[in-house]
């Protein structure tokens, strides 16, 4: 079974991500430190609350660099796979994050709420300023890599959450300083914390049913035993298995009834007959079949092991 890689492209766009990553780590390292000692001077939670974001948005993008650098490490005896799945480990672990840290924030909110306390509005409203143009940077050097990565779609996750987060804590900052409404401080932490639960759930589903090695969602695997069964000399696909191993790695594995005892010269032929079916149709890019000639076996689409 053939697979074309453009290398020298690909290793530019793996160095081009991982640059992006650690421009982005830094820049929120430096915006944690002053959202942390702003939230301190201005007893600010809303801004407090930011920091810790942007502290687990920091430890999310160290975890996504270091799953980056790792996807790429060849396979060996030991790991035949490499570290190929690193990167959704990555992104598991980052939805995870986000949902603790909506909750410890959840339960900040509903305290503060309950006991409001003066806050110096000038320094929330400035740090708020400086994080959302920090941020809104990071975002745009990850945005296109996230579309077509589950780890690095975490870590822009975290970060749009944060620069959304900022423009909030700036909103409540004006608030504050023209009409003294200080409840608000704790509304919006509130609210902050709703928003990170609902984006990382999503994530966490969509990590979790990859690690499970759930069929993707986009696959419909009736449509591809009928693709493959409309092929001449195949009489049935059957015992089927499809699993994403990562973001650009789709796998097929099957046994195959046919028709005729053929010889591995003829098998072979056909082997690349569905490989090119499976490819141009679904996407399936590694593809892995058990050839089966009067073989008394269960003949379902998918067999309990």
């Amino acid at each position: 079974m053939a697979h074309n890689h453009h290398s020298h492209n690909h290793s530019h766009h793996h160095n081009m991500k991982d640059k992006n990553l650690m421009i982005s780590i830094l820049l929120n390292i430096l915006i944690t430190v002053a959202q942390v000692v702003g939230g301190l001077i201005s007893g600010s939670l809303s801004l407090l609350s930011d920091a810790l974001h942007n502290f687990s948005d920091v430890l999310s993008l160290i975890v996504s660099y270091v799953a980056s650098k790792l996807s790429k490490q060849k396979a060996s005896v030991n790991r035949t796979f490499g570290y190929k799945r690193a990167e959704i480990l990555a992104a598991f672990v980052n939805a995870s994050t986000l949902i603790i840290v909506a909750i410890i924030l959840i339960k900040e909110a509903i305290e503060r709420f309950k006991h409001p306390q003066v806050i110096d509005s000038n320094l929330v409203i400035w740090l708020a300023l400086i994080a959302i143009v920090f941020n809104g940077f990071s975002v745009l050097l990850l945005k296109k890599d996230s579309k077509n990565n589950i780890n690095i779609k975490s870590a822009y996750l975290h970060l749009l959450t944060d620069m959304l987060a900022s423009i909030a804590v700036l909103f409540g900052g004006i608030l504050m300083k023209f009409y003294q409404i200080f409840w608000v401080d704790s509304v919006l932490t509130f609210l902050i914390a709703l928003y990170l639960i609902w984006v990382g759930y999503d994530l966490l589903k969509t990590s979790t049913k990859v690690l499970m090695l759930f069929t993707p969602e986009h696959i419909n695997i009736k449509d591809v035993v009928r693709a493959v069964n409309n092929l001449p000399k195949v009489k049935k696909l059957h015992h089927v298995h499809i699993w994403s191993l990562s973001d650009d790695e789709l796998h097929l594995e099957a046994h195959l009834d046919l028709y005729k005892d053929l010889s591995i010269t003829d098998f072979n032929k056909l082997l690349e007959d569905i490989e090119l079916v499976l490819s141009k149709q679904f996407n399936i890019n590694h593809v892995t079949i058990q050839p089966e000639y009067n073989k008394n076996d269960p003949k379902e689409i998918i067999v309990q092991d």
